[in-house]
C-alpha cells in the first residue's frame, strides 16, 4: 500500500509506534518526518480535512513550550494555522494518513481504524 503517509518525528514514542504497527501489517508508508520537512499551510488545512476536524487545536501540542511563548491561548485559526507551519513542532503526532481520511495516533493503534472495513 503506497498510499499511507504518516506524519513522524522519530523521538517520539508513540509516533514510533504508530510507525511499528503500520511495519507490522506490511504497509509500506511514506514518512514525513514534519520537523525536518514541515508542511505548508496548506498541507496543514488539508490534514485537518483529512482528520475531519475544524479547529487547528484538535490537531496541536497545546501543552509544548512554544504554544505558550507564543501565546496561542486566545488565537484565531489563521494564526494558529500559521504559529504550526512556522513551528511544526507544535503539530500533534503521528498523523497517518490513507487516501481521503487522516487519524491522529494517540493512542498508536488507533491508526488500524484506517485499515478496517
Amino acid at each position: 500500500m503506497s498510499d499511507v503517509t504518516i506524519f513522524h518525528n522519530p523521538r517520539c514514542s508513540k509516533s514510533r509506534a504508530a510507525l511499528a504497527l503500520l511495519e507490522e501489517r506490511g504497509v509500506d508508508a511514506e514518512v514525513v518526518e514534519y520537523l525536518k520537512d514541515s508542511p505548508s499551510r496548506a498541507d496543514l488545512e488539508r490534514l485537518m480535512g483529512l482528520l475531519g476536524i475544524d479547529d487547528p487545536r484538535a490537531m496541536m501540542r497545546t501543552d509544548e513550550d512554544a504554544y505558550r511563548q507564543l501565546d496561542l491561548a486566545g488565537a484565531s485559526r489563521d494564526q494558529l494555522l500559521d504559529a504550526m507551519a512556522a513551528n511544526p513542532v507544535l503539530i500533534e503526532r503521528p498523523i497517518v494518513v490513507r487516501g481521503d481520511q487522516a487519524v491522529i495516533g494517540r493512542p498508536p493503534e488507533k491508526v488500524l481504524e484506517l485499515f478496517s472495513p
